[in-house]
């Protein structure tokens, strides 16, 4: 679409806008307030060596370590300042033409038009499913959520891979992957040369405030990106961060957690199902996209009784009417109900 009617106000919002300090949060999709117990311990242990640069040797371990995780090597491992970092590095692979696979996050598309790559936006209807021939065959760079924010979509790991042609890199943004029980789906550990995978820690170990991130991917891709970089692009305490939630023992929790996240999610589709409204499934992420008349009214409503829910109208593809809910569990599900009924709803 013409850069002139693009929107790039909406491609820059995100979720803690609609979220003030203080308010019963389903805007934003990380789980819980501040990292487990455990983690924060390990990263309070190297706050006595803040007072110098982090080294080659924490880089390779934290490297080492997710490529273990994964079942990669770490030279197929790009650390990142979050999720966001990747986004932004994205325009070093110079392409012609970038096809972003839409609804979902918004942020690959602003990166890539920033900098003025060109960029077509692929638009699925209900109940968005991935349609690799949707995609122009000119498109050298497809970008594309999985599970997507906000749908909650679950794209087949064949499907994702139908995307692939001579001379086209696929980005998957699996932020929320670790979400999935099993990680089903999941391209992490596929070591296709035309493939990067992009993960992020902010969701799983409330580490938003880190930035913590990688892409998985080719040596040669991965250079590309990491062209340009400053030294010492992650400080002490992000490589101490995915070191540890890379190890056995943290990404067992992550999939107890993902379990977890299962049973509150049907509980939470049932409950909003059951007072009317109309919630999309099948869902797979920690998150609900829902379909409300006059939501953005709803929305306002909710706000002024302390409850933060999601404008989805910023995603393309959707309107005023959508909003995006966390999955949270049942007190907080229950607060939410109240807070649509006395909205009128």
């Amino acid at each position: 679409m013409p850069e002139d009617s693009v929107d790039h106000a909406k491609l820059r919002h995100h979720g803690d806008v609609d979220a003030r300090a203080g308010m019963l949060d389903f805007a934003v999709n990380v789980q819980g307030s501040a990292p487990p117990d455990w983690l924060r311990r390990r990263l309070a242990a190297r706050l006595d060596s803040l007072g110098r640069y982090p080294s080659a040797a924490e880089d390779l371990a934290a490297r080492s370590a997710v490529a273990l995780r994964h079942g990669r090597s770490p030279e197929q491992v790009l650390l990142l300042a979050g999720a966001a970092e990747g986004f932004a590095v994205l325009p070093r692979l110079a392409p012609r033409l970038a096809a972003v696979i839409h609804p979902s996050f918004t942020e690959p598309e602003l990166a890539l038009r920033d900098a003025g790559v060109p960029v077509t936006r692929v638009l699925l209807d209900p109940p968005y499913l991935l349609n690799p021939a949707s995609v122009p065959e000119a498109a050298d760079l497809v970008v594309l959520g999985n599970p997507t924010n906000p749908t909650s979509v679950l794209h087949p790991a064949d499907a994702i891979q139908a995307l692939r042609r001579p001379g086209r890199t696929i980005v998957v943004d699996e932020a929320f992957a670790d979400a999935v029980p099993g990680e089903t789906e999941s391209l992490a550990s596929s070591a296709a040369p035309d493939v990067l995978v992009l993960r992020s820690l902010t969701k799983t170990w409330a580490l938003a405030g880190l930035r913590c991130g990688y892409f998985l991917g080719a040596p040669e891709l991965l250079a590309r990106l990491n062209h340009g970089r400053p030294h010492w692009p992650l400080g002490t305490l992000q490589l101490e961060a995915i070191t540890a939630t890379a190890a056995p023992f943290a990404v067992a929790q992550a999939h107890d957690r993902a379990r977890a996240l299962v049973v509150e999610r049907e509980s939470m589709i049932e409950r909003l199902t059951a007072a009317g409204i109309d919630v999309h499934t099948p869902a797979a992420g920690p998150f609900l996209l829902l379909h409300v008349a006059d939501g953005e009214l709803l929305r306002k409503h909710l706000a002024d009784q302390g409850i933060a829910v999601r404008r989805a109208d910023t995603f393309p593809g959707l309107g005023p009417d959508y909003l995006r809910v966390a999955v949270r569990g049942t007190e907080e599900v229950g607060r939410l109900l109240a807070g649509i009924r006395a909205a009128g709803w």
